[in-house]
């Protein structure tokens, strides 16, 4: 288990129920093993947004900011939230649909009962560590695609 580098950070963590800090941990560590593992990401800067730990990619400014934060209703859930300005929800629900839960266009909700079904939620979150990187690839793609009328766009 990586080491709180921001106090403000580890005080959250401390804060939440045993059982929701216990699955925050591993969404956590799912967190850092997966930015590990997606080329072009980088290190991870955890610190707190709104009042929730948040990962963002500050070296290589490849992805968006994710946060994680116990659910409010007291039922023990969970979630894995993205800026709603992004379509990243619409895109993860477009994948996994039938295996995920999401709330509006910012979550994807975890409930207390259920184990996270680790391959979808490691793909999600490299899809938002590298949010920015992929859509600059495409705009970039899109341009030269455009600019040149005799070539095939797609």
């Amino acid at each position: 288990m990586k080491k709180f580098d921001d106090p403000a950070v580890a005080e959250t963590f401390a804060a939440y129920s045993p059982p929701a800090r216990a699955r925050l941990k591993r969404l956590r560590a799912l967190i850092f093993k997966t930015a590990a593992e997606t080329d072009g990401v980088g290190a991870l800067q955890e610190t707190l947004k709104w009042g929730q730990p948040s990962y963002l990619t500050p070296e290589t400014k490849s992805g968006t900011t994710l946060r994680i934060d116990a659910l409010k209703d007291g039922s023990g859930g969970y979630a894995l939230y993205v800026p709603c300005q992004t379509n990243l929800v619409e895109r993860f629900r477009a994948l996994y649909a039938e295996t995920l839960t999401f709330e509006g266009n910012r979550a994807i909700v975890f409930a207390a009962r259920d184990d996270m079904p680790a391959p979808a939620v490691r793909h999600c979150i490299a899809m938002a560590l590298t949010y920015h990187r992929d859509k600059k690839r495409v705009g970039a793609r899109m341009t030269a695609c455009t600019a040149t009328a005799a070539r095939p766009c797609g």
